[in-house]
């Protein structure tokens, strides 16, 4: 895992000044990569290359960054892991007999470019990666990012300046770089708690898509002309080709496939020159990841979960006992509500684009945990997007069936039943009765999802219940100008005729925004912070086409998700340890607000402040701020997400655009 940066400014300025910045940019990365960096030139057409190495494979000066191909064509600067590097060195030693200078994937990766061609080469590559590529006979640069998006890549000009790299704050060490905000970006942020591709929070700067290839020739930099950005691979192909492959399968033979690709998958990214470990939180995805390294290991995994003191928050309990059981080397450590706290003022450090997903806290946590013991952490990750985990999808499915029947005045007469009560209303009514209620009933918060059903049960299209299931604030309610037009957003990506059922169409919505844009970047923000290396054995591309073979009814059975996974992990883990309603990694929020945050959440959702930075639209803001106050609604995650672009634009900067 490295931290990755660039520019590229042809035909004028000095060289020695470029260098200079391009180091200066890199080093704003030293979290991503402290243990090495370099910084490369090509005089003739004014392109700098810099990196920043945490060493993983080849700890020797060979696997050194930037590094050129052996022919001397390509540079690249790269940041990630080829899991099947061994495969393609042995693959290319057969065709051309290439003598290696070390043992990296960095040099596989160049060798496979000189032999197969750009294309070809990052259609071989089982990883997950971005990198930058410099042809030095073409004098086309190419920027990549693996399939899923684990890896982040952003780029942007600065003037006439091309800027590239890992995070924002690379490109914030520019000089010229211009920090105007992007209001269609803000909206979405608004919408989403996070800003998706291929947008970013600042105009002229945009996020690389995953699965995608851009490449730009000189000739076209210097007329400002689009890069051309064409995908190696797609998602929607996958789910295609999974759908024409799908067979009546026997259900015992899916969970003997299942257990094969994964347990490959992980074993793949298990290899490394340095400690490694993996997130427990006890859950079906993480304990599956687990049982399947465990199995493939001489030693006990090094394992590592935090606990809260509050019951409903702590997840250590579940996660010790599978450590237990599957005789791990396990370490948990309980944080105390000053140790998250701590966090807080840390995040937009961490996050250089705004972020409110609050379980950044924890995951900075188990991953600070972590990285004193390791530098490599494996997660769970992406079981619920691949199969059929968030109770939205079930919930989707519910209210389409429930609506499709109902006349509108039945409907106009249930939402305002739902809708007369308040929240705090409906969680007092909850508790009241939960010894008659089934687990299945006993949600978190009641009250608030009853409000937000009684908006559900409103909505049009299954596009638009989607994006009510997945949206914060209503489209432009918080923004400054009155009737501001917000993007499309993920319900942009065309869903595949062959996804028949709302359920499947919202997996892969999710799979397309919500994990690259939300879930990854999350874990990568929080863990790179540490200089903690993460991968995520359920996004390796093979499981990912395997999981969109699957019938709808091998994710989803009885009314539960993730009912193949679960027959894998039945094998490894008694399912008495795990029956338990799904936990998401949180922390208390709404009482933190009310309390030990109140006077920094005050002080940056203050009238004046809000009017005068001329961004948002202080009046709902401000009514939702005070019914959180009085306990009469649990705002928290609205009043998060601006939270989180207040203290942002404090640290980072930034001025409204036109």
């Amino acid at each position: 895992m490295c931290g990755i940066a660039g520019l590229w400014r042809p035909g004028s300025g000095s060289l020695q000044e470029s260098e200079a910045i391009a180091r200066r940019m890199a080093d704003a990365l030293v979290h991503r990569g402290p243990d090495d960096s370099g910084v490369w030139s090509d005089p003739g057409a004014g392109i700098v290359l810099a990196h920043k190495r945490l060493s993983i494979l080849d700890l020797s000066p060979e696997g050194h960054q930037p590094m050129r191909s052996a022919s001397g064509r390509y540079v690249i600067v790269f940041n990630g892991e080829i899991y099947n590097f061994a495969d393609l060195r042995r693959e290319l030693q057969s065709d051309g007999g290439l003598a290696w200078r070390g043992h990296s994937d960095t040099e596989v990766m160049l060798a496979a470019f000189e032999c197969w061609g750009v294309q070809r080469a990052v259609q071989r590559f089982v990883g997950m990666f971005a990198f930058a590529l410099w042809d030095t006979v073409e004098h086309v640069l190419h920027l990549g990012r693996d399939r899923l998006g684990e890896k982040p890549l952003y780029y942007g000009w600065a003037g006439d300046t091309l800027l590239f790299g890992s995070e924002l704050k690379a490109l914030h060490a520019h000089p010229e770089f211009q920090t105007t905000i992007d209001r269609d970006s803000l909206a979405l942020y608004l919408r989403y708690a996070c800003v998706p591709a291929t947008y970013s929070i600042y105009s002229g700067t945009n996020k690389l898509l995953p699965g995608t290839l851009l490449s730009l020739t000189q000739q076209a930099l210097l007329a400002r002309r689009r890069p051309s950005v064409q995908p190696y691979w797609t998602l929607g192909n996958a789910v295609v080709d999974g759908a024409r492959l799908n067979s009546n399968a026997r259900a015992a033979d899916l969970v003997d496939e299942l257990d094969d690709v994964l347990r490959k998958a992980i074993a793949g990214q298990m290899v490394a020159d340095v400690p490694l470990g993996a997130f427990l939180s006890g859950g079906i995805d993480s304990s599956a990841v687990v049982a399947l390294m465990q199995t493939q290991s001489a030693r006990p995994v090094r394992t590592f979960t935090i606990g809260f003191a509050e019951a409903e928050y702590n997840e250590a309990e579940h996660a010790k006992r599978v450590a237990r059981h599957l005789g791990t080397d396990h370490t948990e450590l309980y944080v105390t509500p000053q140790d998250a706290l701590d966090v807080v003022p840390r995040l937009t450090e961490m996050y250089d684009e705004p972020f409110a997903d609050s379980s950044q806290v924890p995951t900075y946590l188990v991953s600070q945990l972590a990285r004193q013991h390791v530098t490599v952490a494996l997660s769970g990750d992406g079981g619920d997007e691949l199969f059929g985990g968030y109770n939205r999808y079930r919930w989707g499915k519910k209210i389409r069936r429930f609506t499709g029947w109902m006349p509108d005045l039945l409907q106009d007469h249930l939402v305002s039943r739902l809708e007369r009560h308040s929240a705090e209303q409906w969680d007092a009514t909850f508790e009241r009765w939960s010894w008659a209620m089934p687990a299945r009933l006993r949600y978190k918060a009641p009250g608030d999802k009853l409000h937000k059903l009684a908006r559900l049960l409103t909505a049009g299209s299954d596009e638009e219940l989607y994006q009510r299931l997945v949206s914060f604030w209503p489209d432009g309610v918080a923004i400054r100008e009155a009737g501001y037009s917000v993007p499309p957003g993920w319900i942009s990506y065309d869903t595949p005729s062959a996804l028949r059922t709302l359920p499947e169409r919202m997996m892969y919505l999710d799979a397309m925004g919500y994990l690259p844009d939300d879930i990854l970047v999350k874990v990568d923000r929080a863990a790179m912070s540490t200089s903690l290396e993460t991968r995520v054995p359920m996004l390796d591309h093979r499981v990912v086409e395997f999981a969109w073979r699957l019938a709808a009814r091998h994710r989803v059975s009885g009314g539960q998700g993730k009912w193949l996974l679960r027959q894998v992990l039945d094998r490894y883990v008694p399912r008495t340890l795990l029956e338990r309603p799904k936990q998401g990694f949180s922390i208390p929020l709404d009482s933190w607000l009310r309390g030990p945050l109140r006077d920094w959440a005050e002080s940056l959702l203050n009238e004046r402040r809000l009017a005068e930075e001329g961004f948002f639209d202080p009046g709902p803001i401000r009514q939702r701020w005070k019914a959180h106050l009085s306990g009469a609604r649990n705002w928290q995650n609205h009043l998060w997400i601006v939270l989180m672009f207040q203290a942002w634009l404090d640290r980072w900067g930034g001025r409204p655009g036109a």
